[in-house]
């Protein structure tokens, strides 16, 4: 009796950090807040104001939110973090602080799980369909969804993709600028 009683405590005092862990991760995401940096990693913001051309986005054309000239597009935030491991994560924000728009790069994968939130089950789906109509294997995946679009490849050591929500894209943003 006092055996099962003390692995019951046991499993419980293992489980409730693993339950944590997993109610913090449920809170970034795409769709959602942006992730929380790991222990090691560097943050970097910027505004961007679309009406500029997507070749001067991805230069990383950088204004601050007071000097963004006004126009009908609405700007958003990129945050870049940059993991222990050399990996660079980058945060699409809307004005209202929701992540629509993803992208990686780097020697490893970043936990898509998190990353995408609670779109990763609908990823994980979209991937199972790709890889059957194909008849099975590895290489670069391209999931392409009204409300998710996934693109993911590279190879040992050098990964990268972008996830997007086409629905949430703000006025004069498209896939495109996710890089």
């Amino acid at each position: 009796m006092w055996s099962r009683v003390r692995r019951a405590g046991i499993v419980t005092a293992l489980a409730l950090p693993c339950s944590l862990i997993a109610v913090q991760s449920a809170h970034a995401g795409l769709g959602g807040a942006p992730m929380t940096p790991p222990t090691g990693s560097s943050i970097s913001t910027r505004t961007i104001q679309p009406g500029s051309s997507a070749a001067n986005a991805a230069q990383g054309v950088m204004r601050s939110a007071s000097n963004a000239a006004s126009s009908t597009s609405a700007s958003y935030t990129v945050r870049e973090t940059a993991l222990a491991n050399g990996t660079v994560v980058r945060e699409y924000l809307a004005a209202n602080g929701s992540v629509f728009g993803i992208a990686w790069r780097g020697p490893q994968m970043p936990d898509l799980n998190d990353l995408l939130g609670s779109y990763f089950p609908q990823y994980v789906a979209g991937v199972k369909a790709v890889r059957a109509a194909r008849g099975g294997g590895r290489g670069p995946v391209a999931v392409d969804q009204s409300g998710l679009v996934v693109r993911s490849g590279g190879h040992m050591g050098s990964f990268n993709g972008q996830a997007w929500l086409p629905p949430a894209l703000p006025v004069g943003v498209s896939g495109s600028d996710i890089q």
